[in-house]
């Protein structure tokens, strides 16, 4: 999954309605620019691709007084709303989205009711620990991946991945049941 679909669906769904400057400008004050493939160019070919899948309703307005043309607004539609949701869920839920995916994410998570965005995050948490187990699951008890060489590295790596996503995951979790955020309905 690309971070920009799920951005702009994002970012539409929370202005209501906007033209690509203003879903553009959203994405900028985030700083979804520096730490995401949310540019420019993205951002106006997300919009009008997702208009032409009917996720997105277009409306041309007035042109402006200073000239030029009519302007492009997109709103979601009820398609383009389930879509924002389940990108939001797999994003939330998958122990291995990109940084900048699960950065999306999180920075969305508040469009979600607490228990919603609590069920996701343990199944996270979740599939992290399955991982874990998978990759230790045949090593003879003791191993010290050190003397493996470089796979003994990678295994490392995958290990101290795995451990990091629980630990953050787990944190997320409890900062939400301790009333962390104010999540959709509340």
């Amino acid at each position: 999954m690309k971070p920009v679909r799920l951005l702009v669906l994002g970012a539409l769904r929370r202005r209501g309605r906007a033209h690509g400057y203003q879903v553009r400008a959203d994405l900028e004050s985030w700083g979804a620019h520096e730490w995401s493939t949310a540019t420019s160019g993205s951002v106006y070919h997300a919009l009008k691709s997702m208009a032409g899948q009917g996720l997105l309703v277009t409306h041309e307005t007035v042109a402006s007084e200073a000239g030029g043309p009519p302007r492009i607004e997109y709103e979601l539609t009820q398609e383009g709303e389930r879509e924002y949701l389940d990108l939001l869920g797999q994003a939330l839920a998958d122990r291995e989205p990109s940084l900048d995916v699960l950065g999306a994410a999180v920075g969305l998570i508040e469009d979600l009711p607490r228990e919603r965005a609590l069920e996701l995050l343990r199944e996270r948490a979740r599939a992290m620990r399955e991982w874990r187990a998978s990759i230790t699951a045949y090593l003879p008890e003791g191993t010290d991946l050190a003397t493996w060489g470089p796979v003994g590295e990678v295994l490392s790596l995958w290990l101290s991945t795995a451990d990091a996503g629980a630990q953050w995951t787990d944190r997320m979790i409890r900062r939400l049941e301790e009333g962390a955020f104010t999540m959709a309905g509340e």
